[in-house]
């Protein structure tokens, strides 16, 4: 018998034809994926008749087993990985999705009555799963997102779209809602966690389910570190590579000048936003009375939400009356866990991971000096001009808001309070504006001087590749030192010994001019649809709107429909930023080889 090797002697074809295979089943399971999450988000959201529930179990159970058989295809057809730890990951994945589903589902008699779509503890666990199998999917088909030739601005701006409208959508079913919600309201609610902002029309304790809250949890998480960064991370990790145009592309939105250290990056990024989560989950859990929560598990939960919420300087709370509630208003070592999250999440990955690597030089420079091993290299400059100004400006603004709170709420807010607890209260009033929203006093009460103070604060916002929104702590400083340059009658502006560049001036100019045109256009517009309010309470709401700050004087749900349109679009282009905006919707002058002559414009 002769074995025909004509197959085997064209490798080109042997190849094509892999690829062609892996495609096939990369397809399978991408969208086998999808179709069992919008199976779990429809069972979630709806409750729908006997004969439906079994028909879309029947449905659920056959894309996990095809999911499951996917994955032992692509372990089979890759080629070895580095990442050992992920095809370990994709096998035993495999094996439980394939296992549980023969086990649930009794494929000789039919009977799949019996669904697993269930939202209860003994089927969460694959719930949950299907959940993680749909990111996974999602992240690696953002991977290809550079096959459409769109600009990174613009994809960077779509994607907070896209995911405000499926956050509108998952919080329209019925089940995320206790009395209902409108579309407009949903839309509203989905934006302003999106954009982390933590405004709302509805009482986020109340009028939502758990679902309901745990979409919205999802939003701002997802929203304070950017879906692009979210999803090319864990794209990265299960496809195990970047293209070239992928890294280029990833690069924009992470601040990273060094391609080869993409996913270095990426990875420290949200490591320490994990990392410093959990440490807040954890010491908002000890110091929160168990008392005030039902269960083990609503103070678990509460603990995760106000976490997330604070790092992503989101300002939702599970409370009617936010921190003020009473039994939490008093709880000031909780306070300052959250202050402290909000300041991490508000201080900018690019100073985190810059003096990371500040540190890790010195320590590791340090033992190897110690050892012996070889002498310590002084590195004259590791930390830039941009860590720095972020760095000192955060400090002289919660200097500022500290004292400022402190000396015009003592006879307000403050008055009755224990010394420890003005403290605390002073401290956290002046984190708070700084794009977080959290309260912990009545902001109603606040005095006039104290309001002004939080309109500055909130404009100025948060650090530039932060969780935060605002004008940035950066653009403010690098305007300030423009202004005493000009006054001091130098031509240059310096600072730390270094000189900053006329683009960055202009940039700064740029950005602080088109923030005030859209919160003097916001303020305008609301007065139009709501002239009953007052002006100061509009002009706080869309201050806090546009940087994505959330404090409220009480008004948000009085807004007319127009008003609410209004405040959504302030909080949206004050996420993905005013020149940001305005430079993926005009169109590029090419190269200006020209240049006119000089002229001077007379300016007081």
């Amino acid at each position: 018998m002769k074995l025909n090797l004509k197959f085997f002697s064209n490798p080109d074809k042997n190849l094509y034809f892999l690829r062609k295979l892996k495609s096939i089943v990369e397809g399978v399971v991408r969208y086998s994926s999808f179709i069992a999450f919008g199976l779990l988000l429809f069972h979630l959201g709806y409750d729908p008749d006997p004969l439906v529930y079994a028909i879309s179990s029947f449905v659920f159970t056959f894309c996990l087993i095809l999911i499951g058989l996917g994955y032992i295809f692509k372990i089979l057809l890759n080629e070895p990985s580095i990442l050992v730890g992920r095809v370990l990951l994709e096998i035993l994945l495999s094996l439980f999705l394939i296992g549980f589903s023969f086990l649930r589902w009794d494929i000789f008699g039919m009977e799949f009555s019996e669904g697993i779509l269930s939202y209860s503890q003994q089927f969460f666990l694959v719930n949950i799963l299907v959940v993680v199998l749909f990111f996974i999917e999602v992240s690696k088909f953002s991977l290809t997102i550079n096959k459409l030739k769109a600009s990174p601005t613009l994809v960077f701006i779509m994607s907070f779209l896209i995911l405000i409208l499926i956050g509108a959508i998952l919080l329209s079913l019925p089940h995320a809602t206790t009395k209902g919600i409108t579309f407009i309201d949903a839309l509203f609610t989905s934006t302003s966690a999106v954009c982390v902002t933590g405004l709302i029309v509805l009482d986020t304790a109340k009028d939502f389910t758990f679902f309901g809250q745990v979409t919205i949890m999802l939003l701002f998480q997802i929203g304070g570190l950017g879906m692009m960064t979210f999803t090319s991370f864990f794209g990265f990790f299960f496809k195990g590579s970047f293209s070239l145009e992928s890294q280029l592309l990833i690069r924009d939105y992470i601040n990273e000048n060094n391609v080869s250290e993409v996913y270095s990056t990426l990875l420290k990024i949200v490591f320490f936003t994990i990392l410093t989560e959990v440490i807040a989950a954890f010491l908002i859990y000890h110091f929160t009375d168990d008392s005030l929560f039902a269960t083990k598990g609503d103070h678990l939960f509460f603990s995760a939400f106000h976490a997330i919420s604070a790092f992503c300087n989101a300002g939702f709370s599970t409370l009617s009356n936010g921190l003020y509630e009473s039994g939490f208003r008093e709880a000031y070592n909780m306070h300052l866990v959250l202050a402290l999250a909000i300041i991490f999440g508000g201080i900018g990955f690019p100073v985190v991971i810059n003096y990371y690597d500040y540190f890790k030089h010195v320590i590791v420079g340090g033992v190897k000096s110690m050892l012996g091993i070889e002498a310590y290299r002084h590195v004259p400059r590791v930390t830039n001009i941009s860590t720095r100004l972020s760095l000192y400006t955060t400090f002289i603004l919660l200097i500022v808001g500290f004292i400022t709170f402190a000396l015009f709420e003592r006879n307000s807010t403050l008055e009755g309070l224990s010394g420890y607890g003005k403290f605390v209260t002073s401290f956290f009033g002046s984190v708070t504006p700084r794009t977080a929203g959290f309260n912990t006093v009545d902001m109603s009460a606040l005095t006039v001087p104290t309001i002004l103070i939080y309109l500055i604060l909130m404009w100025i916002g948060a650090s530039p590749g932060s969780t935060g929104g605002g004008l940035k702590t950066s653009t403010f400083a690098v305007a300030i030192l423009n202004t005493f340059s000009i006054a001091s009658g130098k031509k240059r502006v310096e600072v730390f010994h270094r000189q900053i560049s006329n683009e960055t001036l202009r940039k700064a100019f740029a950005v602080i001019s088109l923030s005030f045109l859209v919160i003097g256009t916001g303020i305008f517009m609301v007065m139009l649809f709501n002239p009953e309010l007052h002006l100061i309470d509009v002009s706080f709401e869309i201050f806090s709107a546009f940087s994505t700050v959330g404090l409220s004087v009480g008004i948000t749900s009085q807004l007319a429909t127009g008003s609410k349109i209004v405040v959504m679009i302030c909080m949206f282009m004050g996420r993905v930023g005013t020149l940001t905006l305005l430079i993926a919707l005009v169109r590029k002058v090419g190269e200006q080889r020209y240049k006119y002559p000089d002229e001077n414009v007379f300016i007081t």
